[in-house]
């Protein structure tokens, strides 16, 4: 296993995530530090849940996905990657159809065995928080031997 890179600018970050479900659901990175994270999901239709609100999982799919990248930028010299060994979230609001939710992520803890990121979702219409996120990840090193 090669280590995970990404690139450090938010124009090669969108390009990177095009092929993958955050070019699929229309997540745009904004900024990327190792402190800070952010980016918007327009929300259309195909985000929707089937009563008309806003899908938890749009929003797990926005903030998660900041805070991937945000880990990726703080990978431990010698790590190859991460992965997501915890996440919770709470709803407090949504937004609907022709709208946009606005994700940062900040890092909690960078340690040399797990990173623990916080994540706020909110309506950028608005400035409202919709949820909450915290995620643990766990940091991947090369196999000895």
């Amino acid at each position: 296993m090669t280590r995970l890179s990404l690139p450090r600018d938010t124009e090669g970050l969108n390009a990177r995530a095009k092929d993958y479900l955050p070019g699929l659901l229309g997540i745009e990175f904004l900024s990327a530090e190792p402190a800070l994270v952010t980016g918007r999901l327009p929300v259309s239709k195909a985000l929707m849940a089937p009563n008309n609100f806003l899908h938890a999982a749009s929003v797990i799919a926005l903030v998660d996905t900041l805070a991937g990248f945000g880990a990726v930028l703080n990978l431990p010299e010698g790590a190859q990657g991460f992965t997501t060994v915890e996440l919770k979230s709470n709803f407090m609001g949504t937004v609907r159809d022709g709208g946009v939710v606005l994700g940062e992520a900040m890092p909690v803890h960078l340690g040399r065995t797990t990173q623990i990121w916080d994540a706020t979702a909110k309506d950028e219409a608005s400035g409202k928080t919709i949820a909450l996120f915290r995620c643990t990840q766990m940091i991947l090193w090369p196999k000895e031997g």
